[in-house]
């Protein structure tokens, strides 16, 4: 597999991947209780982009991985 070939797939699959995480452990403003003004109620509370952004990083380097061995020796 080529080198721009999987930058490309790791993007996608790094996207992908996101999206699936994002939603985990969110809190919105009207489940805390916590409204600012001005503001949606579903708005997160704290997001945590950065520890998500991690995690995404990591599970999309083993199905990466996952992929580019079964591509190689299948």
């Amino acid at each position: 597999m080529s080198i721009p070939l999987s930058i490309a797939l790791f993007i996608t699959i790094w996207w992908t991947v996101l999206f699936a995480v994002l939603p985990f452990g969110v809190r919105s403003q009207h489940e805390q209780g916590n409204m600012v003004a001005g503001t949606d109620p579903g708005a997160p509370v704290a997001p945590r982009l950065l520890i998500k952004a991690l995690w995404t990083t990591v599970i999309s380097a083993i199905i990466f991985c996952g992929f580019l061995a079964y591509v190689e020796y299948a």
